[in-house]
């Protein structure tokens, strides 16, 4: 009797815990199951609970990487640093958001972001800014050609 009264405890808990971390912004599969896991609930519960939430359309990873990459994208990163947290996430397909944007896109938001950090003035007779500039901007996951166009803009 112990024994089954404590799996629908565990049952209980999971689904609860993981429906309130749900209701305040979208989480990834592997990000609800590492934070029932910190809550000593059971891997079988947990595999058990997030499946059905899938399936009622509750956890969708597709969904929560499109949100999170628009997410990034308004704060200033470019697709490569944006892509890799999602790796690191366990999302391994791109999300629509960022297919959508052409390579032209992705160099205007560098410039905004280059303009918004330092100005638009012309940089290229120093070397040492350009230099911090373009690292910046490959910091924020934007790739060498994205980087190299934002640079060449001026006022």
């Amino acid at each position: 009797m112990g024994k089954a009264s404590n799996q629908d405890d565990q049952d209980y808990r999971a689904r609860s815990a993981a429906l309130r971390l749900l209701a305040r912004r979208e989480h990834s599969r592997l990000e609800l199951s590492l934070k029932l896991r910190q809550r000593k609930i059971d891997s079988d519960v947990i595999e058990r609970v997030l499946d059905d939430y899938e399936m009622e359309g509750w956890l969708d990873d597709e969904r929560f990487s499109d949100v999170y990459a628009r997410q990034r994208m308004d704060l200033g990163y470019g697709p490569l640093k944006i892509l890799a947290e999602l790796q690191q996430l366990c999302i391994h397909t791109s999300p629509a958001c960022l297919r959508e944007l052409t390579d032209a896109e992705w160099v205007e938001r560098a410039v905004l972001l280059r303009e918004k950090r330092f100005g638009l003035s012309d940089i290229t007779d120093d070397w040492d800014e350009k230099v911090r500039q373009a690292r910046f901007l490959a910091r924020r996951g934007f790739a060498s050609d994205q980087v190299e166009s934002a640079l060449e803009r001026r006022l």
